[in-house]
């Protein structure tokens, strides 16, 4: 097991989700539930099933385009995806 991969994984994924709109609305959904357990469970079981998706995905686009091209995309998805929620949660409200 490369421990140092498993470190950086853990240490870059904990800090992203640290302040992140999945845990504002654990919050929120933990405040306003009579069963918290539950919001815990099933935010894990949904982190758990998002990342491995995010694994999956990660693994197929690196077998079919070059490594350059994986990183340079990165970033114009994640603000994609960003924009998206904002819009989503702003018309929620």
């Amino acid at each position: 097991m490369d421990w140092r991969l498993l470190g950086v994984s853990f240490l870059t994924v904990f800090l992203a989700e640290i302040g992140d709109k999945s845990q504002v609305a654990a919050i929120a959904l933990s405040g306003s539930s009579a069963h918290p357990r539950n919001v815990f469970a099933g935010n894990v079981v949904a982190l758990i099933l998002a990342s491995f998706l995010g694994i999956l995905t990660g693994e197929g686009v690196a077998q079919v385009f070059p490594m350059r091209i994986v990183k340079a995309s990165q970033t114009r998805w994640s603000k994609m995806v960003s924009s998206i929620m904002e819009i989503r949660i702003t018309r929620v409200r």
